[in-house]
């Protein structure tokens, strides 16, 4: 999608994820992970992600079925390569699914997924996916190899492992990676989306690669909705987005109009 300016339109996905961690820290009911959803759409979120990891450690299923009732816009789930998700993913039938890689110890996702271990096992779930309608994308880090492997799985979107910038946001290293990845994704025809330890204080520059079109972004706006409200943390996320700038060249802050 392009701007009227010419210049593509940078969809912006809140990860809802942590608000269940903070419910899921009590075990109670609130806060509300689709309530949340709805206000981060009502501040000008283009989709929700969620991730129901193999351990539901925050999300839970009974939130994804909400989710589908109450989003207005599209939803990313985020999901290991099982029998078992995939099945969840079949009847939810999301816009899309992002593989992810998940360990058990981890606190979060720390780095992407290996696309050649099991290249066959993870061609057969794009596949699988596919034929339910269901767009599939591979959370991988900024590699040429993994890029190319993605290619080969099927998958028609790559979403760029962010952390290494975001731990390092001022050597040019980490953001080249970025740069030359999209790049090369961009020319296999992928869809390239990013994400992963972004902040209002360092998106700006990821935001810039006009080869990415859509960041995931969650726990950054979930720790400014405790002082700020979700609703304004969307929007500040949205303004800090829309001063990345390439050549000069700046992402439109809303969608073109018709």
């Amino acid at each position: 999608m392009a701007g009227t300016d010419g210049a593509a339109y940078l969809r912006l996905f809140i990860n809802i994820d942590h608000v269940a961690t903070l419910r899921q820290a009590r075990r109670t009911d609130e806060p509300d992970p689709a309530q949340a959803a709805v206000l981060c759409e009502r501040a000008g979120a283009d989709g929700i992600t969620a991730h129901l990891r193999e351990d539901r450690r925050h999300i839970q299923d009974a939130d994804l079925d909400a989710l589908v009732k109450v989003s207005r816009t599209p939803l990313n789930l985020e999901i290991a390569c099982t029998d078992e998700m995939l099945g969840i993913a079949e009847r939810l039938r999301p816009h899309h699914v992002t593989f992810v890689p998940e360990r058990r110890q981890e606190v979060t996702t720390e780095g992407g997924l290996d696309v050649t271990r099991e290249p066959e096992r993870l061609r057969d779930a794009v596949a699988r996916l596919a034929a339910a309608g269901i767009v599939s994308s591979l959370f991988i880090d900024a590699d040429p190899r993994m890029i190319d492997a993605s290619r080969a799985a099927g998958a028609a979107a790559i979403e760029l492992h962010t952390g290494r910038y975001a731990h390092a946001p001022s050597d040019p290293a980490t953001l080249q990676a970025l740069r030359e990845s999209a790049r090369h994704g961009r020319a296999l025809g992928l869809a390239v989306h990013a994400g992963h330890g972004l902040t209002a204080r360092n998106v700006a520059p990821v935001a810039a690669l006009t080869d990415i079109e859509e960041l995931n972004i969650g726990h950054s706006i979930v720790s400014r909705a405790v002082f700020i409200g979700i609703e304004e943390a969307v929007r500040e996320m949205r303004a800090a987005m829309g001063r990345g700038a390439v050549d000069g060249a700046l992402h439109p802050l809303a969608p073109p109009r018709l």
